[in-house]
């Protein structure tokens, strides 16, 4: 007799409501943190999405009005809504971040941050560009305060949703 197959730790159909719960949320408190910072820094939202949609576009984003500052936004979800995911499928393999979500919703935002910082943004049309410590520093406590907890809460509420079903 051959051992029973062992279950998936999640349904991929039942994933969908959570990572979208999660990115949006996110991307809403993201977005929103990020046009105030812009605004006190003296500039402009639609600067702040175009300088995301230049992560595509290069430097034709700033020439390219609100549409390449649409695509910014469009972008700007897409990215949190990627991070949602890859912590989502995480908690379901790892019980302990719905256990400790402030503390692994801040691991995981400071986590983000470094890779967004010095792998994703390299990468992108934006390429290599100086190093600001003040700046790093900065969008380090946006990204432990607001990215991360507010996915990892998403999750876990939904999370013990997921438990009360069952």
């Amino acid at each position: 007799m051959e051992p029973a197959a062992a279950k998936p730790s999640f349904k991929p159909l039942s994933a969908y409501r959570p990572i979208l719960w999660a990115g949006g949320i996110c991307g809403v408190l993201d977005g929103l943190t990020a046009v105030g910072l812009t605004v006190l820094a003296g500039s402009t939202p639609v600067r702040l999405f175009q300088s995301i949609a230049s992560g595509v576009l290069g430097q034709s984003a700033f020439r390219g009005g609100l549409s390449s500052a649409g695509l910014g936004v469009v972008l700007h979800f897409v990215v949190a809504l990627a991070a949602a995911a890859v912590y989502y499928a995480a908690s379901r393999r790892a019980a302990l971040l719905n256990q400790h979500p402030i503390l692994s919703g801040a691991l995981f935002g400071a986590a983000l941050h470094v890779v967004m910082t010095f792998v994703v943004v390299p990468l992108s049309a934006i390429g290599p560009r100086p190093f600001v410590w003040s700046g790093f520093v900065i969008l380090l406590v946006v990204h432990i305060v607001v990215v991360g907890p507010s996915i990892a809460l998403t999750v876990r509420h939904f999370a013990k949703v997921e438990r009360r079903q069952r």
